[in-house]
């Protein structure tokens, strides 16, 4: 079953592409007609992509990877940052900070850096700093945080890009071709689709055509992770069963042990009863 639908799409607006004289000819495939100057996005196609990315998303997910979801566009940063947060995973809605994947350990150590500056607030090591030293340094960190403090729990390269406009997040996703990590996005009539892996064509400035597809795409993360703690529940209760199955194999040694020990005892006495028989024969004459 479908994960969306073409009425839904259609009432989120996410049909509507950009003026003609501002397309790219590579998403022609994608478009179903142009009227009044502005290109109509062929909704079955994408209801089709939607399943095809949130299907990815959902087997990424369920092997516990993570998944950095790139928007820095005002009417995207909120929404993306929301379901980011609902599915535990990393986010970019400020600036994309150049260097971000292909200079992944230097972005590691300012956010260590912010970490470290947060502890050291926290104890009061920077009390007897004057105004103005603090007054930098809480600057600063308040600059990592806005910045990077949505990959604070990043501590390895994603597995997978979700971004919406590729073309204003065109750095993102070239960083992400060079080092070979899938990248989905929405993709609107305007933008290249040829670089992205998984394609989702829509509407990429409406805020509700954004949530309906980010909708979609975090319903099936969730139903990834939720596999994945489910299949860790089986994994732990077939290990239990194994040590206990190995636990009860000594006494089951011991016990067929003693079954083999007691038909020997049976046996003994048996070839011992008959050697006392004639002896009591023999006397019954004498008494006679």
């Amino acid at each position: 079953m479908s994960r969306t639908n073409f009425d839904q799409l259609l009432q989120a607006g996410c049909h509507f592409g950009h003026l003609r004289r501002k397309w790219n000819p590579a998403m022609a495939p994608y478009i179903f007609m142009e009227r009044n100057g502005i290109h109509i996005i062929d909704l079955h196609k994408t209801v089709a992509k939607i399943d095809e990315a949130a299907e990815a998303l959902k087997n990424i997910a369920k092997q516990g990877k993570k998944i950095l979801f790139v928007a820095t566009k005002k009417q995207a940063k909120d929404i993306v940052a929301e379901k980011a947060t609902s599915v535990n995973m990393p986010y970019v809605n400020e600036r994309w900070p150049g260097g971000m994947l292909t200079n992944f350990p230097t972005i590691r150590k300012a956010v260590k850096k912010m970490t470290n500056i947060g502890k050291l607030m926290a104890d009061g090591t920077y009390s007897n700093l004057s105004k103005r030293e603090l007054l930098q340094i809480t600057r600063q960190k308040a600059k990592l945080e806005k910045n990077l403090g949505s990959i604070a729990d990043l501590n390895r390269l994603p597995s997978a890009l979700f971004v919406v406009d590729v073309l204003k997040e065109n750095i993102a996703v070239r960083e992400a071709n060079r080092l070979g990590i899938p990248v989905f996005a929405i993709v609107d009539t305007n933008s290249d689709p040829n670089n992205i892996d998984f394609v989702i064509p829509a509407n990429d400035d409406a805020k509700d055509s954004i949530e309906t597809i980010l909708n979609a795409c975090c319903e099936a993360i969730n139903e990834g992770v939720a596999e994945r703690k489910v299949e860790k529940a089986d994994e732990k209760a077939a290990a239990e069963q194994e040590e206990e199955a190995e636990d009860a194999k000594p006494r089951r040694a011991r016990r067929s042990r003693k079954n083999e020990e007691t038909p020997a005892e049976e046996v003994t006495v048996a070839e011992e009863a008959p050697a006392e028989a004639p002896a009591a024969e023999e006397e019954a004459p004498a008494a006679e």
